[in-house]
């Protein structure tokens, strides 16, 4: 397998980790975003610039990096993504609209570009979306996040339906919060951290490296039987209930 990956949202903090992952395993890798300034340093990646929360800019970034390799991309990462945490009543229509726009339309004209390409040069991939454990659980003040992300999960299995035949592999991970500067508001102090830990079971919180680690498992050979799979990274929070004991 021709070792080439496309990621977008590629200034991100799990998309660096990603790319760095990936580079070490001998791949070549591609990161886009909106602003070239925020891609660099390029680290040895190829760097297009572009907004895949549009048709035309997914598009172009798919094509780009299929120019610049040669070849479509083996393996396409959808890592582009915002956070909007409130409840519904305090949720502005532009905050749910931008919240849509970085996640649930990202995922969806990335996902039709590679496809596309794909069926052009007649060959499979890999193609990998984020959820959140917000999908699967009920999170106070993630109404519009959790809409986004269930979408995605929706949409990982429709393409698994409709593309298995053509050799594409689609599987999503849903994380619990990790420490990336998307997020490192929330832990950065002791009290936050204490706080955010004690909600999982494994006792801490993610890393961006830990998604970093299922996602090059997910895009590689040994994955080669997965797709249309949405993976929980979360701790065990969404698995395991624990014990609450009476206070005295």
């Amino acid at each position: 397998m021709s070792k080439t990956c496309l990621i977008t949202g590629g200034s991100g903090g799990v998309a660096l980790a990603l790319a760095a992952q990936l580079r070490a395993e001998g791949w070549r890798v591609a990161r886009a975003g909106r602003s070239l300034e925020r891609l660099a340093p390029d680290h040895g990646d190829l760097l297009v610039e572009a907004d895949v929360s549009t048709e035309t800019g997914a598009a172009f970034a798919v094509n780009e990096a299929t120019a610049r390799f040669g070849a479509v991309p083996a393996a396409v990462v959808n890592a582009a993504g915002g956070i909007v945490l409130a409840g519904i009543t305090r949720t502005t229509e532009a905050q749910y609209r931008a919240c849509l726009s970085a996640n649930l339309d990202t995922a969806f004209f990335v996902s039709k570009a590679y496809v596309a390409a794909l069926q052009a040069a007649k060959q499979g991939g890999a193609l990998l979306l984020f959820s959140s454990v917000a999908a699967r659980v009920g999170v106070g003040n993630h109404a519009a996040i959790a809409m986004a992300k269930g979408g995605i999960e929706a949409l990982v299995r429709s393409l698994a339906a409709d593309h298995s035949g053509l050799g594409l592999r689609v599987n999503a991970i849903a994380p619990g919060l990790m420490e990336t500067p998307l997020t490192s508001r929330m832990v950065n102090n002791e009290t936050g951290q204490k706080a955010i830990a004690a909600q999982y079971p494994l006792g801490r919180y993610g890393q961006a490296e830990d998604a970093a680690a299922l996602s090059a498992f997910l895009l590689g050979e040994h994955a080669s039987w997965i797709s249309g799979q949405v993976i929980a990274l979360d701790g065990a929070f969404t698995a395991v209930r624990p014990m609450v004991r009476p206070s005295a």
